[in-house]
């Protein structure tokens, strides 16, 4: 029942890769860096973690409650909502969402000015709808494991960003992690 784990968590591993971005590129140039995290990240991490999310979707498991109407459309706009929210992450990084580098200017516009991490949110939001969508516990727990590892790479990534960007810091003060600002009037 439980098979979606592998590639759900070797998935998320080299996913990873992105968050040593200043380790990889002083051990082995930057070039090779940056090859190496496409490789990890782009090539075998993503598709990976899809493929164990697919598995935990289709895994003979006990159904946790019934699905509705209403939970279908939540699931459906969680789902759709995070996927915007992800588009306008990368849209906003171009480039450096793909191939990391220490040369990579800081992104504080768009999207980026009310949150840091709109991929992670956006993902966050897309694992609730998911489970909105197949209530299974392989899902519940495919998905409780992938808001753990947003979590996670968040900090990782954060404290690399700080080694190679030192306007990180500042940024990091006035700009919340997942969830944006409800502004006062």
């Amino acid at each position: 029942m439980f098979t979606f784990l592998g590639p759900l968590l070797v998935g998320f591993f080299f996913t990873a890769a992105s968050a040593f971005t200043t380790s990889y590129s002083h051990r082995l140039g930057e070039k090779r860096a940056r090859l190496v995290c496409i490789i990890l990240r782009d090539v075998l991490g993503i598709p990976l973690w899809v493929i164990g999310y697919v598995m935990a979707a289709q895994a003979d498991s006990p159904v946790l409650f019934a699905t509705s109407g209403l939970s279908r459309v939540a699931g459906w706009l969680l789902v759709v909502s995070g996927g915007v929210v992800i588009v306008a992450g990368l849209l906003a990084l171009r480039w450096r969402a793909a191939a990391p580098s220490l040369h990579d200017t800081l992104v504080t516009h768009g999207i980026y000015a009310l949150i840091r991490h709109p991929l992670y949110s956006g993902m966050l939001l897309e694992l609730a709808g998911i489970f909105l969508l197949v209530p299974t516990l392989c899902m519940l727990v495919a998905c409780f494991l992938g808001g753990i590892w947003v979590m996670i790479q968040a900090r990782l990534e954060e404290t690399d960003l700080l080694q190679r960007q030192p306007a990180y810091r500042e940024y990091m003060l006035a700009v919340p992690r997942f969830i944006p600002r409800l502004k006062s009037p």
